[in-house]
């Protein structure tokens, strides 16, 4: 069984059809890259996946359980957190405190005694238990192990997120999907706009983060940092996918005319 697939996937906003019977699959384990230019849907996929679009249920498939109609909020307790496009920080907020809010939804009912905690939290009262993240305290991932993980946000950890780097907003973004302990990441244009030796650093968190159980969904448009990260590609064009294989055993010349549907 499958950690998570899609099954003949499709996405509208509005009248207009993004994803056209998508077939993706993610193994315990793996590292899948999505590749495609700007309007290729992989975005709506992340979307699709994240439970931000709803679709029919059957369509999506985590863990055996159809989940394609679920909204977002059911979809992280699920299990599944998403690193989206852009970071969306909450820009106010310190290192720490963003990375504490990932913790939350995993909380269930007592969220809002939780969220009692942060706001005391923010106004100087530690909180032990929301130092632990997900899963009511359970999982690899806490404050300690994000910290262990980017060591810089440690020593940033009551900075603002308005005074961040691009770099260090990222290692945010991607430690707050972590606190919620998820077994499927995803990962949005991670590198997008960042400095090359801020994206090596990133990438290399990824098998750190698969050695604690989590499999890993990212989408980039850069053609070799993909095939470098990857066990498994799958390139999209016009909402629908044009190949898919091991990134070992795909020719550049197959990828060029399924990125951009001429050959080379």
């Amino acid at each position: 069984m499958a950690l998570l697939e899609t099954q003949a996937l499709t996405a509208n906003y509005g009248d207009f059809q993004a994803l056209f019977g998508v077939d993706i699959t993610l193994e315990r384990g793996e590292t899948v890259a999505i590749i495609g230019a700007n309007g290729a849907g992989k975005t709506t996929l992340m979307r699709s996946l994240s439970g931000v679009l709803q679709n029919a249920p059957e369509q999506i498939q985590h863990k055996g359980t159809p989940v394609g109609a679920l909204p977002a909020d059911t979809i992280m307790k699920r299990g599944i957190a998403m690193v989206p496009e852009g970071r969306r920080l909450f820009r106010s907020l310190s290192v720490e405190e963003n990375l504490v809010i990932g913790g939350q939804h995993k909380g269930g009912a007592d969220f809002g005694d939780r969220l009692d905690s942060l706001i005391a939290r923010i106004t100087g009262a530690p909180d032990p238990a929301l130092l632990a993240g997900g899963h009511d305290g359970q999982g690899y991932w806490t404050l300690d192990t994000i910290y262990e993980l980017f060591p810089i946000l440690r020593e940033r950890r009551h900075t603002p997120g308005t005074a961040l780097s691009g770099g260090q907003q990222q290692m945010v973004a991607i430690g707050r999907a972590l606190m919620s302990n998820p077994d499927v990441l995803l990962c949005d244009e991670i590198s997008l706009g960042l400095a090359p030796v801020v994206i090596k650093d990133i990438y290399a968190a990824l098998p750190k983060i698969k050695e604690t159980g989590a499999s890993v969904i990212v989408v980039e448009q850069d053609i070799g940092q993909a095939m470098r990260v990857a066990d498994r590609v799958y390139c999209m064009m016009e909402g629908r996918v044009t190949l898919s294989g091991r990134s070992s055993e795909i020719s550049r010349e197959a990828i060029h005319e399924a990125y951009f549907g001429a050959t080379a």
